[in-house]
């Protein structure tokens, strides 16, 4: 299973997002290019601890449930799951500036993500608690499904 933890499947996401254009446009969602990156962005802060996400309304499924079958069932993730409002871009989350600096932000925000590990390790919105295995499995996941959102 691809992670961040490994550094070809780092080096793959940073090479697809360095092919991103202001141009290309989305297979699904809302999002354009430029504001996935800033939710991208935005998501790895918060999974930093960085900045601060409300755990998600009760759900109709277990956090250690909903957790494994995003983490370790091998199938891509489904299209319009609702991101938390502090990260939505028709909510709270922050706009996009400029497509180059908020580009570089990404990355850096990927390179701190693979580098620091928080301590205590935040929760996640909608899966509860998680360990840093379970994080760089996250990130590898969430940064996967936006780009194929673009054909990246």
């Amino acid at each position: 299973m691809r992670s961040l933890a490994q550094p070809a499947a780092r080096r793959e996401l940073e090479a697809r997002i360095a092919a991103l254009c202001p141009t290309d446009q989305r297979r699904w969602g809302s999002m354009t290019v430029h504001q996935m990156i800033c939710h991208t962005t935005e998501a790895f802060r918060g999974a930093m601890g960085d900045k601060p996400m409300t755990p998600a309304q009760r759900l109709p499924v277990p956090h250690p449930l909903l957790k494994f079958g995003a983490l370790r069932v091998p199938l891509h993730w489904p299209h319009g799951f609702p991101s938390p409002p502090e990260i939505a871009q028709d909510k709270q989350g922050t706009p996009p500036v400029e497509f180059e600096s908020d580009r570089a932000a990404l990355l850096a925000a990927l390179a701190d993500f693979c580098t620091r590990r928080p301590h205590p390790l935040p929760p996640h919105p909608y899966f509860g608690r998680m360990s840093a295995k379970d994080w760089q499995r996250w990130g590898y996941l969430h940064t996967d499904h936006h780009l194929r959102q673009f054909a990246r």
